[in-house]
């Protein structure tokens, strides 16, 4: 059959089964003979229902050219005969031909202004077709490009559609799971869109290389291009009414629709500032805004936004940015590094002057301005919402919200470098709302973190000194005419410039700084301080030292401290009392170091014992207490009994401070602690059975500084009229009687310390210790209140009946010795007739001396007191040399009276007192008082 036999409904029919049959070539060699019958259209709708989708578009794009340039090639080796169309009649061929179900090719979409051809139309439909039957989406690209200059719709189709799709799913993030279809797509709204493009890119964060920039530019970028979406969106909310969309600004409707979709990826960045801060600071980096869209080749370099619209979608990402700074929430080094990335992009972007890295910007510490009405306490709540707002200040972009930002980053870096972790939003509050109450917990933590500092570092110290100055009022200080100079703009604005001064003061002095804070505090031309703050914060710094102390020795640990800090600033504190009142209390716990002390079980004495202590004086008592014969000590007890006094321990005020007291107040405390602590030692000595210490101490340091107990009761002068008050009581003394009086009453027992020339239990022994009670009991009643003078007398009474029972004790044994010395005994002597002596001539010699007496008994009583000294010195000369280390011993300690002039005494008193006593009354001597008794 001839070319020209074949009727147009079997043309038709084998265009169907050429195409079904993918051959091409024929096809179009069928379609060039045939062109009335196989019109255009037709052609398409025969492609489009019958050409397997898995066909490569590469294989009839050329002929679709040819069709729509009409230049169709014809093969003359075609013989449509050889395909079996002869067999059909034109009857059945045309009604097969009816039943054909050809594709119509219907525009897909609302295409608005523009008619698109059938071609155009067909290469969508093909497309969709494709998608929906084989989801290789990759071959579109090559069937679209070819007619991209053909239609404006679809150029901008294929980059807002196909394009994010493609690289979505097959480039960017190829390891996907199933993809989405072309139509799923497309009716994803603005949230979903963006969310599913930037999917993948945030858990691509830990990659080595981030990716979140050629996402928002090759995915987000071109799916918000041209006008298509726009126009879909408007179509279906239109048909739905039921769907409404808010908008966030004041411009026209159309700026709105092409902003809308944008306002999402403003808002996914921010949240990613919130979550994933490197995502969001990458983002900012990396991307420049809406204007930075890759649509790669298929682009004809036209824009598609106006000039209005792009420089408000600029300023919507400006201020995401600035948003993304303030929600960065991780306290560290590398987050506000971050925010300081953004910052300099931003600055970038607007085009303002450059600044200097965030390391170098927090060593210039250079001034930052800011308006005098901004920033204040009701920008504060733009801090935690509304971030996204047009009327948020903070967040405007603009010099001064870069300024501000700037200032905050720099803050939250130097805490941060502290060591107190800091956010810009925190740094931000501290600024904006300046709460005092907030910045001095915020100010305290940072010294926290600061006080064990390098202690050789000087430039440290001086860094950070500057930079907490810095933070107070970010430089500015007073350079501002009229500025309050007790304000700051800072994030420590509300501390005073003195306190914060002071701290620092004590923190360099904490740190043993003591050159460096002299050469700022003291010897500076502009000191920082005056006088009375430097000096309190100096003696609060050494007393904080000395509390803090566990070693009472003044060469190490927290007591050498507060020595240091007080010899820090001799200018300063020359005329303070209350470093000499310091240095005292040093020196006392610097003498306590060398005695045992314990309060409680298991604890040491710790210095501040003693300065927080009630009754300082009454340490000393536990140290005599816990030290065996310490009582020994009494020159050191009594050196540490008045720096206690001159340390201000005895007298305070309400507070528990020492007061300043005068001379004649002083005095009369040095004398208190004094008699306090010689009772101290006479009562230790007594609890350890040392009378002769004990006698001595009362006999020699009580007699002289102890006073009458009366004066506590002192008397009131009632001829003052009006309402006065009472004349305040002197001192009181109840220690020198009470001491005195203990010694009177100690009785001697086997665990009494005795002379080394003594042994207990002689009658000799005897008498004289109770002449030695007698004489502390005769101490007591000349100090002793009025009401205990009947208590004393009765001791006193007692005592002396014990001494006179001593005495005729002695007496006994002298006559009994005098007899057993007779010359009867002695060789060489001869008998005597004479008669015994009578005990009582003995007896009263010694309890009345001064009674007359003839020249008989006179001469015997002074023969036989003669004889019985002379006749007991050998025995006191044999016994000296095996007495000498005890008495060595007795002559070191202090109190105890010298053994050589104690046994001369001895010789003198035993060779010569007979004849003192029987004769003395004659040349009106007075009667012996065995003197010395206290050095026998």
């Amino acid at each position: 059959m001839a070319g020209s036999d074949v009727s147009p409904a079997k043309a038709v029919l084998l265009a169907v089964q050429l195409a079904a049959a993918v051959d091409l070539k024929s096809f179009e060699s069928l379609v060039s003979r045939f062109p009335k019958p196989l019109h255009k259209e037709l052609v398409l709708r025969i492609i489009l229902t019958y050409l397997p989708e898995i066909v490569e578009a590469s294989e009839y794009v050329s002929f679709l050219h040819r069709l729509e340039a009409e230049e169709l090639e014809n093969d003359s080796d075609f013989e449509p005969t050889k395909f079996g169309l002869d067999e059909l009649d034109e009857v059945q061929a045309k009604k097969k031909v009816r039943k054909l179900r050809l594709l119509a090719l219907e525009p897909p979409y609302d295409f608005a202004d523009e008619d698109p051809s059938p071609l155009i139309r067909f290469i969508v439909l093909r497309a969709l077709r494709i998608d929906e039957h084989t989801g290789i989406i990759t071959q579109l690209p090559e069937l679209l490009q070819p007619f991209l200059h053909l239609s404006t719709y679809l150029r901008t189709w294929m980059i807002s559609t196909i394009l994010p799709l493609l690289r979505f799913n097959y480039e960017y993030h190829p390891e996907g799971g199933i993809p989405l279809t072309i139509p799923k797509f497309e009716r994803l709204d603005d949230e979903a869109g963006v969310k599913l493009l930037l999917s993948k890119t945030a858990s691509d964060e830990e990659s080595t290389e981030s990716n979140v920039g050629r996402d928002l530019r090759g995915l987000v970028g071109p799916w918000m291009y041209g006008d298509t979406r726009w126009k879909r969106r408007k179509s279906r909310l239109e048909s739905q009414p039921g769907l409404q969309h808010s908008t966030h600004f004041d411009q026209n409707p159309v700026s709105n629709e092409k902003c809308i979709g944008w306002e999402e990826v403003f808002k996914w960045i921010t949240q990613q500032a919130g979550s994933s801060w490197r995502t969001a600071v990458d983002a900012i980096e990396q991307w420049d805004g809406p204007g930075d869209v890759d649509v790669g080749e298929y682009g004809n370099g036209s824009i598609w936004l106006d000039e209005d619209e792009q420089q408000l979608l600029e300023r919507r990402y400006a201020r995401a940015a600035l948003a993304s700074a303030y929600l960065v929430p991780e306290e560290s080094e590398d987050a506000l590094n971050g925010v300081y990335r953004i910052l300099e992009r931003l600055i970038i972007l607007m085009d303002q002057d450059r600044v200097p890295s965030l390391p170098a910007a927090c060593s210039l510490l250079m001034p930052i301005f800011m308006d005098e009405e901004f920033p204040t306490a009701k920008h504060s709540l733009h801090l935690r919402n509304n971030l996204l707002s047009e009327e948020n200040n903070l967040t405007k972009p603009g010099e001064v919200s870069v300024q501000i930002l700037h200032a905050l980053v720099i803050s939250a870096y130097i805490c941060t470098r502290i060591g107190s972790g800091f956010t810009v939003r925190r740094a931000g509050e501290l600024a904006l709302l300046q709460d005092e109450t907030e910045q001095k917990i915020e100010f305290g933590k940072l010294l926290i973190n600061v006080r064990n500092g390098p202690k050789g570092d000087d430039e440290y110290w001086i860094k950070l000194r500057n930079e907490i100055l810095w933070l107070r009022s970010w430089g500015v200080e007073e350079t501002l005419e009229g500025a309050d100079a007790s304000k700051g703009k800072g994030i420590l604005g509300q501390l005073s410039k003195e306190f914060i001064e002071a701290e620092l003061l004590t923190l360099l002095l904490t740190n043993t700084r003591y050159t460096l804070a002299r050469s700022i505090y003291e010897k500076s031309p502009d000191r920082p301080l005056s006088k009375k703050p430097l000096e309190d914060t100096v003696i609060a710094a050494a007393m904080n030292a000395y509390d803090n102390a566990t070693n009472p020795n003044k060469t190490r640990g927290g007591v050498k401290k507060c020595h240091d800090i007080l010899q820090a600033f001799p200018d300063t504190l020359s005329d303070s009392l209350q470093r000499h009142q310091l240095e005292s209390l040093v020196n006392v716990t610097h003498s306590l170091e060398n005695y045992r002390l314990v309060f409680k079980q298991g604890e040491n004495f710790k210095p501040v014992t003693l300065r927080v202590h009630g009754d300082p004086i009454s340490i000393i008592g536990k140290v005599l207490d816990q030290n065996e014969r310490s009582y020994l000590k009494i020159v050191d007890f009594l050196a540490i009994g008045r720096e206690m006094v001159k340390a201000g321990l005895t007298m305070r005020n309400v507070d528990g401070s020492s007061k300043e007291i005068e001379e004649k107040d002083l005095n009369e405390q040095l004398l208190i602690a004094d008699k306090r602590v010689v009772s101290m030692c006479i009562a230790a000595a007594l609890a350890e059975d040392d009378f002769e210490t004990a006698y001595s101490y009362v006999v020699t340091r009580l007699k002289k500084i102890g006073g009458p107990a009366q004066s506590r009761s002192p008397h009131v002068d009632h001829n003052v009229s009006g309402l006065t008050a009472e004349i305040p009581p002197k001192s009181i003394d109840d220690w020198s009687w009470l001491a005195a009086l203990e010694a009177g009453k100690y009785r001697r027992n086997p665990n009494t310390i005795s002379p080394a020339n003594q042994v207990n239990g002689s009658a000799s022994d005897n008498v004289r210790h109770l002449e030695q009670r007698i004489e502390c009991l005769a101490q007591a009643l000349r100090l002793a209140p009025k009401s205990t003078l009947q208590d004393i007398l009765n001791a006193y009474r007692r005592c002396e009946e014990e001494l006179e029972a001593a005495v005729k004790l002695e007496a006994e044994q002298e006559a009994l010795w005098d007899t057993q010395g007779d010359d009867q005994f002695m060789p060489g002597g001869f008998q005597s007739n004479a008669p015994t002596k009578q005990i009582t001539t003995s007896t009263n010699a010694r309890t009345n001396e001064e009674a007359p007496m003839s020249l008989f008994d006179l001469s015997r009583a002074s023969m036989a007191r003669a004889q019985t000294g002379f006749s007991a010195l050998s025995r006191l000369r044999g016994s000296t040399e095996s007495e000498k280390p005890d008495s060595r011993e007795l002559c070191d300690s202090p109190g105890q009276p010298k053994v050589g002039t104690r046994k001369r005494d001895q010789v003198k008193n035993l060779a010569v007192g007979g004849l003192a006593s029987g004769i003395g009354w004659l040349i009106n001597a007075p009667a012996p008082q065995m003197e010395d008794h206290d050095e026998q």
